[in-house]
């Protein structure tokens, strides 16, 4: 049994290697594309407490761009705060900074 096909150069073993990394890289690449929406959604629900699915973000994506999916974040993000009873904002009401002190 010969075994001259598994025979590498140095120079062979450097663009194996080479080829490997270009390759992982290029997965990891694929998949931090594919998962952009899932880490949006994560986050959105740690920061905001609003849940949404993935496949709704990738479709206002897929039709509106950038721009849609910024346009739904806000009118989620006021959807929420209208929701709130105990909130009333006018022109004239000074912010809400109750968040940042709470932590002392």
């Amino acid at each position: 049994m010969k075994f001259d096909v598994l025979a590498f150069s140095p120079s062979d073993s450097v663009q194996l290697v080479a080829v490997a990394a270009i390759l992982i890289l290029l997965a990891l690449l694929v998949i931090s594309f594919l998962s952009r929406a899932r880490v949006f959604c994560q986050y959105l629900k740690h920061m905001t407490g609003i849940e949404l699915k993935p496949a709704t973000v990738r479709r206002v994506y897929r039709q509106n761009g950038r721009g849609g999916v910024r346009d739904m974040l806000i009118s989620l993000l006021i959807q929420e705060d209208l929701a709130d009873p105990d909130r009333v904002v006018t022109p004239d009401s000074k912010p809400d900074t109750s968040a940042f002190q709470g932590g002392r």
